[in-house]
């Protein structure tokens, strides 16, 4: 097994202060056009996210970008694909469906500042407007010590630090030309505030299935049976597939909207597919508080792919 840590994007790391998802749509106007554009964009990006980096270091800019199955398609119709890159197929539930949403270029925007995460999203409009629409964007920030919007510590079950990129970065013998490349999962979910704010600590508790104040796990049997972390597991013959989650909480609360935007990076999709399979067909507890309004997969490529793209390799 062989990665590259200076070859991957920003697929590691943690979350971030402030955020800004955005899913776009490719225009599909002039195929010719729309190539040479994303060419000169991944050309470009590189250097916009180094001048942000310069210029505030203080403000940890992270970024990672890549493309949804159809875009892949119809900007590199003659490449090779990455092997799990497909449009995501919703998962129904007795009772919830994870859906399934279009996207083609997705952004996973942070830093500690939001004027920050501005001026590079910005940066990148003004070379992708004129072929894009915007599906989705989605402004998120940190909530009180990292705690998801529902009020529990988020990540407790992450990798740690370094360790992570075993789990977030295809290596040369899962798909060599895609080596050091990601798969990035994008669910935004709604909340019932009202609805989860009327049960008791022990009723939240039991419905994700650790402490709220302390994160320390539940005994199995005080936890409800289909609690948040036994339904959103992926585990074989006792071994716990891992993949890096990053729960982002966002809200507009004069308008009662409140949410989460979940995104999952792993090396295999696989292995996020295969939670969200267990976490709808069990009725993960937390759903009955919890509407996912989006599913998209998408791949986020290397540098070394980026370079390929910028120099029209593909």
């Amino acid at each position: 097994m062989s990665i590259n840590i200076k070859d991957a994007q920003d697929v590691y790391k943690d979350a971030g202060e402030s955020i800004i998802f955005s899913t776009l749509l490719l225009k599909h106007e002039d195929q010719k056009n729309d190539r040479e554009v994303i060419a000169s964009f991944a050309d470009l990006s590189n250097s916009i996210i180094n001048s942000m980096n310069i210029r505030y270091p203080e403000d940890h800019v992270r970024v990672a970008w890549g493309f949804g199955s159809d875009a892949w398609d119809y900007l590199f119709p003659n490449a090779n694909k990455p092997k799990e890159l497909e449009p995501f197929r919703e998962v129904k539930g007795p009772k919830y469906t994870a859906v399934s949403t279009p996207g083609d270029l997705f952004f996973h925007v942070r830093a500690q500042r939001e004027s920050v995460c501005y001026e590079l999203m910005d940066q990148f409009m003004e070379i992708l407007r004129p072929i894009t629409t915007v599906e989705d964007e989605t402004h998120g920030f940190r909530y009180f010590e990292g705690r998801s919007i529902v009020g529990f510590i988020d990540g407790t079950e992450n990798p740690a630090a370094i360790e992570s990129m075993d789990y977030t970065l295809i290596d040369d013998q899962d798909d060599k030309e895609f080596a050091n490349g990601s798969y990035a999962f994008a669910q935004k979910y709604i909340h019932n505030m009202d609805a989860w704010k009327s049960l008791s600590t022990e009723e939240q508790e039991k419905t994700i299935g650790r402490r709220k104040f302390s994160d320390r796990e539940l005994e199995e049997d005080e936890k409800s049976p289909n609690a948040h972390n036994i339904a959103a597991k992926d585990e074989e013959n006792g071994v716990e597939h891992k993949i890096v989650r990053m729960n982002v909480p966002f809200s507009n609360p004069s308008e009662n909207e409140t949410g989460t935007y979940f995104i999952g990076y792993s090396k295999s999709f696989s292995i996020t597919n295969t939670m969200l399979i267990n976490m709808f067909t069990q009725s993960d507890r937390l759903l009955d508080f919890s509407t996912p309004v989006s599913g998209t997969l998408f791949f986020i490529p290397s540098k070394s792919i980026l370079e390929r793209i910028a120099d029209s390799d593909l």
